[in-house]
């Protein structure tokens, strides 16, 4: 058996605090979200909670580590320059990766700035200037792959579409990678399958479809602020799709306090051996495991 290669998951750190929005950011769908905020989401998005989580993930020493979205709240413009400072302190550019959530591209007027301030945290192999989704990025044994489902949407509504360009990538991407021995990880902000009016991810009976004629190994993503373990058809196997609370929440309602994900990756003969173990923060902001798993 290989050496394992560690992988840790957070997603949808709703950065706080947020910076106070000037008068004329504040129009549709951003001034509904910084009411909810305000009144709302600032009570259960914490700071203390957030470094909390990182501390004790970097204290894991994972390989590599991967973010699925919705890093700032409203894409202020002010929202960016922290972010990026966060980032920094997560990881490098080589240590980390990330794919943009539906927070990151909240309106029209800054639905780009995520991919100009996080480039290097999305670049693919090879690429110079920047990388359109989808990205792929070879660390260790696997192939993470990144997909953005980040459109700006109407006001209270929250969901995410591919669009048939990035599909049809995907799928040229993933056929070159057949004979390959890879790892190969999917990245990207909404749940794969949803029933979800509001949440769900548009096309994602298309996603399925590429998945099952091609296969991945693992799906990672966020948006939904729970622990979730789903299985879809793969092309010769079925493929496990997880996703993580917010890394930055207290428990409330019927959303779990912040957790991340570390995924022990190993090749055993002709087999991939797959481990994870989830870890949260409890009411006294202490770090601890709370779940293993043998996916595969």
């Amino acid at each position: 058996m290989t050496a394992p290669f560690t992988l840790a998951h957070l997603s949808d750190p709703h950065l706080p605090v947020m910076p106070a929005a000037r008068l004329r950011e504040l129009a549709g769908k951003r001034a509904l979200g910084y009411v909810n905020w305000t009144r709302n989401r600032r009570k259960y998005h914490r700071r203390e909670v957030l470094d909390a989580l990182v501390a004790d993930m970097q204290a894991q020493r994972p390989d590599h580590i991967a973010v699925t979205g919705d890093i700032v709240n409203l894409a202020l413009d002010a929202e960016f320059a922290p972010a990026v400072t966060w980032l920094e302190s997560v990881g490098t550019a080589r240590e980390v990766t990330v794919v943009p959530g539906n927070h990151d591209a909240y309106v029209r007027a800054t639905r780009h700035h995520f991919a100009g301030a996080f480039e290097n945290y999305l670049r693919g192999d090879g690429e110079t200037d920047g990388s359109p989704f989808p990205f792929v990025r070879r660390r260790g044994p696997l192939a993470l792959i990144g997909l953005s489902s980040a459109v700006p949407t109407l006001p209270l509504m929250a969901t995410g579409r591919l669009g048939r360009a990035q599909l049809d990538a995907l799928e040229s991407r993933l056929a070159q990678m057949s004979a390959e021995q890879a790892f190969r990880v999917l990245l990207v902000h909404h749940p794969v399958q949803s029933d979800s009016r509001m949440n769900r991810l548009t096309d994602s009976k298309a996603l399925r479809a590429v998945l099952k004629r091609r296969g991945v190994d693992l799906v990672l993503h966020g948006h939904v602020h729970i622990h979730s373990t789903t299985w879809i058809e793969g092309a010769d196997k079925p493929i496990p799709v997880i996703s993580v609370p917010s890394a930055s929440a207290l428990a409330h309602g019927n959303h779990p306090a912040a957790a991340y994900n570390l995924f022990s990756i190993s090749r055993d003969g002709d087999q991939w051996r797959c481990v994870q173990t989830v870890r949260s923060v409890d009411a006294n902001f202490r770090v601890r495991e709370i779940k293993q798993t043998t996916l595969v």
